[in-house]
């Protein structure tokens, strides 16, 4: 038997899947052929899905903490015991005492429902911000009114595109082949990225600026437009803040734009000639928007893009986020606007432990490893721990569910019910249970069901999935788009534009776009004592900290030019030291690096001891609340020292 469903991970494509079934048991997993974007084929780490599927480590049974640590019981014993805990606290307490942390672990719009049991007992304090998109997210806002982007073929009309930090065989694959096509059709394509990594392979320039250089490099582009007398003569009209934008740029002369950014002449001319030859298309990936000025390095490629006429047109735009839930309506679910209480997401473990009038009593983990994959690991697993109940939701142990009081299992996006968008295309799918889960797991939506008989609400919690997924179409069915076609294949969202912006009306407050006028251009500071910056990358062969086991043991790898180590070997083992935490580490040289930087995969275990984020201080971004992974300096120490 062969199901449809899709892919729920925290990755842009949401590609739909051909799982057979055989006996019970899913035997292969394959791209949608059908499916425009996904082209019947699946990344690296999908394709060996069934192998996390089937692993032995897999939760199935619910477990609570006792003295000799997590040990299985009946889902009756855990709920009574947490029910019993969230209604003490919230009489004592109030609901603010309880915390309700939601991840990206899983895509699917059920967990708005998830959000929305909290909201009904309480509500109770939730996470503001987001360590993925928040800094582009608000920057975009702020400009546009909106964070969306011109359809995924659009690409196909420009003539200039530039990946902008984005790493398309790893964090967006099925971007390679409208990249492919396009370049076919003559569109000539730029890589900016101080990384050196397999996207350079498609394209005829790469600049590898200095890390956090990006917004100085925007900025001198914008200058050279005017300069080439490629500004778009009308933009003044659609644009606020114009003038102030030009004289921002000619604050500085190019020679000056470049020497911050770190990027020579020649390169800056190339970049400058081809991207006024458009229309031009900027891809903005997402690790620029997670340094201390993520949000202006966005706010600066915005503007490069509307002043030189990129907006509005086929062929451009400053793609760096597809509105996933903007078709679905989930307005049944407030969100942090009724919250008594938010803690920024990168702020996790200290917001936790200072939390005061009331203190965080009790928190929930939803879709989420927070001690992995946020900052402070060692801060946020101390916050988990000395709660008074810790509760985390999850289909595979974890460093956070070590800290835990109780477990719950829960299913994997094989076993889901759900409806899903996309944040690198605006297609929509279905998402279908293929199997059942083992042994006692349950979704999300099942366990608060079952949790709301014992606090009083189970009015709103008793109708199936399907119920709830009716309600989210209400939008899409006013368009004519039924959860039956959904069911059939994927849709295209009908509220998205091919072209954004065509009319050069913006959803800002004037209607304009809101140009930067201002800007922190200064790259990412580093020291004598601590001369590397830390860069955790989206690896290959995991999803966040999804990784298999096997992957988890040794050292990490630490990828850095070899003049970089001086004094060091390929191989070697040495210690990184960052202000506020050390790890073991095993050098792997790269010629094709900057000297300035060192590379980790993000997501490695704190248990295992490579965890990249055990280095890097919680703080936030300039706007929206992100997380600034890539502003730690680090020094490379003998491990023997």
């Amino acid at each position: 038997m062969k199901v449809r469903t899709a892919c729920n991970r925290d990755c842009p494509d949401a590609c739909s899947m051909i799982a057979t079934v055989e006996n019970d048991r899913v035997v292969r997993l394959e791209g949608d052929p059908d499916h425009p974007v996904t082209r019947g084929f699946l990344c690296y780490r999908t394709n060996r899905f069934l192998d996390r599927q089937y692993d032995p480590r897999r939760l199935t049974r619910p477990q609570v903490r006792r003295s000799r640590g997590l040990v299985p019981v009946s889902w009756d014993d855990a709920l009574d015991l947490i029910a019993e805990k969230m209604l003490r606290i919230k009489t004592e307490s109030g609901p603010a005492a309880i915390f309700h942390y939601r991840s990206g672990g899983s895509l699917g719009l059920m967990k708005h429902v998830v959000d929305h049991f909290f909201e009904r007992f309480g509500p109770v304090s939730v996470k503001s911000g987001d360590i993925c998109s928040g800094a582009g997210e608000a920057a975009q806002e702020t400009d546009f009114g909106i964070a969306e982007s011109n359809d995924l073929f659009d690409l196909l009309n420009s003539r200039t595109i530039i990946l902008w930090g984005k790493n398309p065989y790893v964090s967006n694959v099925h971007l390679q082949p409208v990249l492919k096509e396009a370049r076919a059709k003559g569109a000539r394509l730029i890589q900016i990225d101080p990384v050196r990594h397999r996207g350079g392979d498609l394209c005829e320039l790469y600049v590898q600026p200095r890390p956090g250089g990006d917004a100085a490099l925007a900025l001198g582009l914008g200058r050279r437009m005017f300069e080439l007398d490629a500004a778009d003569p009308s933009a003044a009209e659609y644009c606020d803040h114009f003038d102030s934008y030009r004289e921002l740029v000619f604050s500085r002369e190019v020679d000056d734009w470049c020497a911050i950014a770190g990027v020579s002449r020649a390169d800056f001319d190339r970049i400058a000639t081809l991207y006024a030859d458009g229309p031009a298309a900027i891809q903005v990936g997402w690790g620029m928007q997670r340094r201390a000025n993520g949000a202006t390095i966005v706010r600066a490629l915005d503007a490069l893009g509307a002043i030189s006429g990129n907006l509005g047109v086929p062929g451009g735009g400053v793609s760096f986020y597809f509105g996933r839930r903007t078709a679905f309506d989930t307005s049944f679910s407030a969100g942090k606007s009724i919250a008594p209480r938010t803690i920024p997401e990168p702020l996790l473990g200290p917001g936790l432990l200072e939390a005061s009038d009331p203190a965080v009593r009790m928190v929930w983990v939803t879709a989420g490893n927070p001690v992995a994959m946020l900052p402070e690991s060692h801060t946020v697993a101390r916050a988990l721990q000395t709660r008074e109940l810790t509760v985390v939701v999850d289909a595979f142990p974890t460093d956070t569910t070590e800290c835990a009081d109780v477990v719950l299992p829960t299913t994997t996006m094989l076993e889901e019910d759900d409806l899903l968008g996309a944040y690198g295309n605006h297609w929509l799918s279905d998402v279908q249970p293929v199997v059942a889960p083992p042994g006692e797991a349950m979704s999300d939506y099942a366990i608060v069901c079952a949790l709301a008989t014992r606090l009083g609400h189970d009015d709103a919690f008793h109708e199936p999935p399907s119920a709830w997924k009716q309600r989210m179409m209400s939008k899409l069915n006013a368009k004519g788009v039924t959860l039956d076609q959904l069911r059939e294949g994927a849709v295209r969202n009908p509220l998205a534009a091919e072209v954004l912006f065509a009319d050069r009306r913006f959803p800002t407050p004037s209607g304009k776009v809101n140009l930067l006028t201002d800007a922190e251009v200064e790259p990412s500071p580093v020291s004598t004592e601590r001369p590397l910056l830390l860069m955790p990358l989206a690896a290959r062969k995991s999803q966040s900290s999804q990784w298999p086991p096997s992957l988890q043991e040794g050292p990490a790898p630490a990828t850095l030019h070899p003049d970089s180590a001086q004094g060091f070997a390929d191989g070697d083992e040495a210690t990184l030291e960052s202000a506020v935490g050390s790890m073991q580490v095993r050098l792997r040289f790269d010629a094709a690096q900057r000297r300035d930087v060192v590379l980790l995969d993000k997501g490695g275990w704190l248990g295992r001891g490579r965890c990249a984020n055990a280095l890097i201080e919680a703080a936030e971004t300039d706007a929206g609340g992100g997380a600034r992974y890539y502003e730690t300096p680090v020094r490379l120490m003998r491990s023997d020292a």
